[in-house]
């Protein structure tokens, strides 16, 4: 096993006997994240849902579906990337998250983000967006989604430079089909800087 897998392996057990906050309680399964361990992208979403706290595999609902074709769109698989959200337990009833459970889950977030190393991370939505920003003291930066959707934030971190792109959720499209087109068009940014 390489030391990547490893660590990613002990982030996992972590996670499933977490008990840093009340959400332990109530979910089915952890989600803690899944694609390619090598990627130079990760997604970030906010939580998972119901279909997630039954599988563990995050997006596998209808939003899940939506990112499927939206990474289809790009020539990309599910497995070219790497997949995971802020917290790693479902909220009851699908509600935000909280900020105490963000800052209890969050470590768990930074350290897949040390180990994997991407060069990108594609934010979904307004929480993983204003969290990843504030965490790469980008605070200044943060507005709603609608606002800074498809920009991309360049930050110096301690294994190189990483770009920030903020996206909408892609669960906007299950209420607002136009919306497809719009997430379609900023996951083009994903192709240009991938080539890079």
């Amino acid at each position: 096993m390489n030391k990547r897998y490893e660590k990613l392996k002990k982030v996992k057990d972590d996670v499933t006997a977490c008990q840093r906050c009340p959400l332990f309680k109530t979910r089915i399964l952890p989600v803690i994240g899944k694609g390619n361990h090598q990627s130079k992208i990760m997604l970030i979403g906010e939580a998972p849902g119901s279909n997630e706290d039954k599988t563990g595999i995050p997006f596998c609902g209808r939003a899940g579906d939506i990112l499927t074709e939206l990474l289809d769109s790009i020539n990309f698989q599910r497995e070219d990337v790497y997949i995971c959200n802020i917290l790693k337990c479902r909220p009851p009833n699908n509600r935000n998250p909280q900020i105490d459970e963000i800052e209890s889950c969050a470590p768990y977030l930074e350290k897949q983000i040390e180990i994997i190393k991407p060069k990108i991370l594609g934010t979904l939505g307004n929480y993983a967006t204003s969290y990843i920003l504030k965490k790469y003291n980008l605070s200044n930066e943060i507005q709603g989604i609608s606002k800074i959707h498809g920009k991309i934030f360049k930050v110096k971190t301690l294994f190189g430079e990483i770009e920030i792109i903020p996206l909408y959720h892609p669960a906007v499209a299950t209420y607002n089909a136009n919306m497809k087109e719009v997430l379609k068009k900023d996951f083009q940014i994903f192709k240009k800087v991938n080539d890079k």
